[in-house]
């Protein structure tokens, strides 16, 4: 693990709606992709496991998620899931009660698979609408 960098060492556990996620995506793709030069903040695309979705770059603002399936089924925008991952957004989660250091998440992951470990394809998101774009390879 002496290759992976994080910017926050806690792991957390979120409840939201399918509507909820929607909108994170959208909003990490409205500032890689606005057409705006002076509203494209850089960063990196969220990165999801267990959950696939569409991304059309060239698509204008709040447009460009679609097709968001966890586990391969589609969500509804109201139905409620729980999403794991780390840095949280919201300050209170850091010290939430069951909050642990993403470490001792994966440490307990990898003791309780071993001594072997099954390897997952990961899910990586369908991109559409950028034939032509030489910034972006194929």
């Amino acid at each position: 693990m002496d290759q992976v960098a994080i910017t926050d060492p806690f792991a957390t556990l979120t409840e939201m709606t399918g509507e909820t996620l929607e909108t994170a995506l959208e909003d990490v793709a409205d500032s890689l992709f606005d057409s705006d030069p002076y509203y494209q903040q850089g960063g990196d695309r969220v990165r999801v496991g267990g959950l696939q979705y569409t991304i059309a770059p060239a698509q204008r603002r709040r447009s460009r998620i679609t097709d968001m399936r966890p586990g391969g089924r589609p969500i509804e925008a109201d139905r409620r899931c729980r999403v794991a991952g780390w840095a949280p957004v919201a300050e209170e989660a850091r010290n939430a009660p069951g909050t642990k250091p993403i470490r001792s998440v994966v440490e307990t992951w990898l003791r309780d698979r071993a001594p072997r470990v099954a390897l997952r394809t990961p899910e990586q998101p369908r991109i559409v609408g950028i034939d032509g774009n030489p910034g972006i390879a194929s």
